[in-house]
């Protein structure tokens, strides 16, 4: 330890909506230690950095800084505090140039600018993280790397005491992050307290002096780097299996439907290959960063692939659009609800036809409102979609009402292959469970299902193999004997890289 806490976060709670996000979290950061912070996908992480950054309320719980409790009202309450954040995207104003860029927090300070001392304190400030930078470049043409090292220097052009870095690694090549951990040493050195972010296990060993790991919005543990093993984070985010809760019967034909072999996009993805077959449950894993959901855009044609092949019903097809990938029987349901799988101000009549509207025009390319309703009305009685009536305003439901409308959308264009990108996002306990079941019960109709979720126990229950992905590559596929937690988020984070048919 190093004497006292310089920021200590006690009982921190936090609810938005139906999810609680932080369940009593504690967590104290200390000068001159580097503090990582691990947990999946929904474990608290950012609701716990936006209340230390003042983007959030706690509902319940103190913030004390030097042991006094405070109020972080703002992220400038924060910045006057002496804590600052660093994002995987670096905030950077591209027409600046580097100084300004540092000192853009202090342009409120006067209106007259001395322009010869900004570039000189710019220097220095950058000297002590014995980086060299041209303080009067335009930020437009830096790399990742020297934009997040012009928001250290920022940070420190404010006084920092608490530095958060989330992900901060994820768009660096190894020598940039080797660059990047010499400035974070230093800054340690300095007295800082570092909480680092990371889906890096690798990284978090190498730099981190102690690790607290988060679950479902709770505190699992915090100890000393020396007393952790990777096994035991990895069990510590993970937690217990709970399959049991989403029974699954075994559904999958003999009859391959879709072949992917060496898919890619440049810069985003590359080397995809998996064979999806009739009945099948196809789980896509992956932490943030893992490129799962282009994957599915690509299928569809919405972001298209520019290599590799894709072989449906044994031919070899090009998907470029959306209107091919349904006359090949592929559907895609987004992980966006609200901005891309519905049109809110519309009523669920129309939401669920709109695909297909062809099918309920006249000759005359007149509405078929009959038709219509009693389509939606089939959908609203499968789905069990809780309204009076199926003219409603769609953003007038709740959102496992919208989901169950978004899902009948694209059971309605009848798919073979149905992509459904987190199903269960936001809605809550009852309905993921209805959702769970229509799942089983289009692959026991024979729908090939492509499931991508960042609820690991959602994949594992769900799945009959997982595919597990980590920025852009497939780390291993597994099938549902194979596929554990530990085994998952293993590949997830670099530490296997198995591959299992």
């Amino acid at each position: 330890m190093h004497g006292a806490p310089v920021l200590e976060m006690r009982d921190i709670s936090r609810r938005f909506g139906n999810t609680q996000a932080l369940d009593g979290v504690s967590l104290r950061l200390y000068p001159g230690e580097i503090h990582a912070l691990l947990g999946e996908n929904g474990a608290g992480k950012s609701t716990l950095i936006k209340i230390m950054t003042g983007v959030h309320q706690p509902d319940s719980g103190q913030i004390l800084l030097d042991g006094r409790p405070v109020h972080i009202g703002s992220t400038l309450e924060a910045q006057r505090l002496g804590i600052a954040a660093i994002y995987q995207e670096p905030l950077m104003y591209p027409d600046l140039n580097v100084a300004e860029n540092i000192f853009i927090a202090h342009a409120n300070r006067g209106p007259w600018v001395d322009w010869r001392r900004m570039y000189r304190d710019a220097e220095n400030i950058l000297s002590q993280l014995d980086v060299r930078l041209d303080v009067r470049q335009p930020a437009r043409g830096l790399s990742v790397a020297a934009q997040q090292t012009v928001e250290i220097a920022r940070a420190l052009s404010l006084q920092v005491r608490v530095l958060i870095m989330d992900e901060p690694t994820a768009a660096l090549s190894a020598h940039e992050v080797d660059q990047l951990f010499a400035i974070v040493q230093r800054l340690r050195d300095q007295g800082v307290a570092i909480l680092f972010i990371s889906h890096r296990l690798e990284e978090v060993f190498r730099i981190a002096d102690r690790i607290t790991i988060l679950r479902d919005g709770q505190l699992i543990s915090s100890a000393p780097r020396a007393d952790v093993t990777p096994e035991r984070a990895i069990r510590d985010m993970a937690g217990r299996a709970i399959e049991l809760l989403f029974p699954r019967r075994d559904t999958v034909r003999d009859r391959v439907l879709v072949q992917v072999r060496d898919l890619g996009r440049t810069g985003v993805f590359s080397g995809i290959s998996f064979d999806v077959r009739e009945g099948e449950v196809l789980g896509f894993a992956g932490l943030v960063g893992a490129r799962r959901t282009d994957v599915g855009l690509a299928l569809f044609g919405i972001a298209p692939a520019d290599s590799g092949t894709i072989v449906i019903d044994g031919h070899a097809v090009r998907i470029t659009k959306p209107a091919q990938a349904m006359r090949y029987g592929i559907a895609y349901a987004s992980e966006d609800r609200r901005g891309l799988g519905l049109s809110l101000p519309m009523s669920i009549a129309a939401n669920i036809t709109l695909p297909m509207l062809r099918r309920y025009l006249t000759p005359m390319g007149l509405l078929r409102r009959n038709a219509e309703a009693s389509t939606a009305e089939e959908y609203r009685r499968r789905l069990s979609i809780r309204t009076p009536s199926v003219e409603v305003e769609v953003s007038r439901l709740s959102g496992g009402n919208q989901q169950k409308v978004m899902l009948s959308k694209w059971l309605n264009t009848k798919p073979r292959l149905l992509i459904l990108d987190e199903p269960t996002r936001g809605i809550d306990v009852g309905a993921k469970a209805e959702v769970h079941q229509m799942i089983d019960d289009l692959a026991a109709e024979g729908v090939a299902i492509i499931l991508i979720s960042s609820d690991l126990p959602e994949v594992l229950a769900m799945s009959d193999r997982v595919l597990v992905m980590r920025e852009g590559r497939q780390m291993g596929i597994f099938n549902r004997r194979e596929a554990t937690q530990e085994r998952i988020l293993a590949a997830a984070m670099g530490q296997s890289e198995t591959l299992t048919s």
